[in-house]
């Protein structure tokens, strides 16, 4: 009990960094709910509430939390939506966009690397997200099975927007996406009569691997 209240005075610390960053109230009110400490490597978890990326293996990553935080205001999550998330990690980023968008919504989240389904699947069930479904896939094709989404969010760089992502976003949906090999931009894409894209920020992700990302 007292290490978990110790957990909770660093997740509180860092969402106060966040918010004068900029994160909205909402965001980082939903993020102090998710216990990072859950989603990190066993030897890494006294790090867990640091501002920055950590490994999970095999040059996979969780990523900060101020870009979980960034990514997560720019799609504007609301109670209810259906999200799908490209690249579940070790399931932190999924856990927040759960907490955001409550048990009447849920994520849909394709990862190609089965060790890292079975992780972020034993992750997500001990945290408590069971509105949280990881699947299998080519995640440049998007799934077209639970289509069409009120959001989606990419959580590895692609050398541009996958075409299936676009098709199965709604429209007036909103998605998040790093492209680029070298040098990422984090863009966000609104779906509307035809396609915006808007720059937001220089990135650094894995890459995203399929038919429509590197090879």
């Amino acid at each position: 009990m007292e290490e978990e209240r110790g957990y909770e005075e660093e997740r509180r610390k860092l969402m106060e960094g966040l918010r004068a960053q900029g994160i909205s109230k909402e965001v980082s009110e939903a993020m102090m709910h998710v216990k990072r400490h859950l989603f990190v490597p066993h030897h890494l978890v006294d790090q867990a509430y640091g501002d920055s990326p950590l490994p999970i293996g095999e040059g996979q990553t969780i990523s900060a939390p101020h870009m979980v935080a960034m990514m997560c205001d720019y799609l504007e999550l609301k109670k209810g939506e259906k999200v799908l998330e490209i690249g579940a990690g070790s399931g932190y980023h999924a856990a927040v966009i759960a907490e955001i968008i409550g048990e009447e919504g849920h994520v849909y989240s394709v990862e190609r690397i089965h060790w890292l389904i079975r992780l972020s699947g034993e992750n997500l069930k001990h945290a408590g997200y069971m509105h949280v479904t990881v699947m299998q896939g080519d995640g440049t094709l998007g799934l077209p099975e639970h289509a069409p989404y009120d959001k989606i969010s990419v959580t590895c760089a692609a050398p541009d927007v996958p075409p299936p992502l676009l098709e199965q976003l709604k429209t007036g949906g909103k998605m998040v996406i790093p492209i680029g090999r070298y040098r990422q931009e984090l863009y966000l894409v609104k779906k509307t009569n035809g396609v915006e894209k808007e720059r937001k920020c220089d990135v650094i992700f894995v890459p995203l691997v399929g038919k429509y990302g590197f090879h």
